[in-house]
């Protein structure tokens, strides 16, 4: 009982790729490796400019003051850089194009410039206090050095920002091109298991007996099963669908239902008027829907009500289908494979194909003995 929709249940269906968790480790990994790199080669380039340039006279306690100078210079550029990226993330500029982060990479490589400079020139002529002997004043290689950091940081976050856009890029082709994978290969279970020929040969039946004893309701169930028929095939060519439109095939499929199981079939719609606009994959509602006729109702001699939720909240669109049930503690790794679960499952991943890794879908058990599937979908920012 409840088999297909207990697989669903024990991975919790919200999605989340392996490869993606691969490729967020393997970039991390790149930018310990250039970051390291980078300010090391950099500080070659500093010991090296140096030691070419100051005079071969000066003793050796002063080149060895010098080079640790620029060792403490660059290990700050490295600190400093390295807390650049963590307040990035925090502030989401990875995902903001070049005309949003250009003037933000100014803004943040002045006051890193700044910082750095404060420290350094504060650190060493006013916490140890060594007299300044240079021939330009302190204030005039302050401000050299200060034009320098701002090259040097604008720089890093060009680079750093430059990467993450052309990954972005990357990742939204591949991710097109698996949406348009995974649609087509929606269109084809849609015809084979959403609108199933089990269910098409049940609806057949149930006409067949209505010819005679109701022939307006026979009527109006074969234009309910072409209206069904039509939506599965023009939806399987959209990614999304409004909502609308969804919850009226959803009515027709669950009308054609109640022709067979009377009224074991009750239905409660509880719909808010501010969702029917709101976009949602083709199929999704359906599918939700089979899986409650067909594991919370046929199977029970008395039947049972089937609840339609839908909801707008905090950004986002919530679905919920609750049906009579529950979800038994463990799932027999024979049923990973059914039919409804590998719906429920492609669902689940054309909602993150869509929508990014904030759609879900996933179902857990009620009050009441109920069991819920809960889809949510977050709406695009106006």
């Amino acid at each position: 009982m409840l088999a297909e929709m207990e697989t669903a249940a024990a991975s919790q269906i919200t999605v989340v790729s392996e490869d993606t968790v691969r490729r967020e480790r393997a970039k991390e990994r790149l930018y310990v490796a250039f970051q390291s790199c980078g300010w090391l080669f950099f500080l070659g380039m500093q010991l090296t400019f140096s030691l070419v340039l100051i005079p071969g006279e000066i003793s050796r306690d002063e080149r060895v003051f010098s080079t640790a100078v620029s060792v403490f210079v660059l290990l700050l550029a490295w600190l400093i850089t390295h807390e650049t990226r963590r307040l990035t993330k925090r502030w989401s500029w990875k995902e903001l194009g070049w005309r949003a982060i250009l003037p933000r990479i100014f803004g943040m490589s002045t006051v890193q410039s700044s910082l750095w400079v404060a420290i350094v020139f504060g650190y060493i002529y006013g916490l140890l206090q060594i007299p300044w002997t240079g021939k330009v004043s302190l204030s005039l290689l302050i401000l050299i050095n200060w034009i320098y950091g701002v090259i040097i940081f604008s720089v890093w976050l060009c680079l750093y920002f430059f990467y993450h856009l052309f990954d972005r890029f990357n990742r939204s082709e591949l991710e097109r091109a698996q949406l348009a994978a995974a649609v087509k290969e929606a269109e084809l279970r849609s015809l084979k298991s959403q609108i199933n020929p089990h269910f098409i040969f049940n609806s057949l039946n149930s006409l067949r007996a209505l010819i005679d004893e109701d022939p307006a309701r026979a009527r109006q169930s074969v234009t309910q099963l072409a209206n069904l028929l039509r939506y599965s095939l023009q939806s399987s060519q959209l990614e999304t669908v409004p909502f609308e439109d969804e919850l009226r095939v959803v009515n027709d499929y669950l009308a054609l239902e109640q022709v067979r199981h009377e009224e074991r079939l009750r239905v409660r719609l509880d719909v808010a008027p501010e969702t029917l606009l709101l976009p949602i994959p083709p199929m999704l509602l359906q599918t939700l829907v089979e899986n409650a006729v067909k594991y919370g109702i046929s199977t029970r001699s008395d039947g049972g009500e089937i609840s339609i939720i839908a909801r707008r909240e905090a950004g986002a669109l919530r679905l919920q289908v609750v049906n009579p049930g529950s979800l038994p503690a463990s799932i027999p790794s024979r049923r990973t494979n059914t039919s409804t679960g590998m719906g429920l499952r492609n669902a689940g991943e054309r909602l993150r194909l869509l929508f990014g890794e904030r759609a879900s879908l996933n179902l857990r058990p009620g009050a009441l003995d109920r069991v819920i599937a809960e889809a949510v979908i977050p709406l695009p920012s106006v």
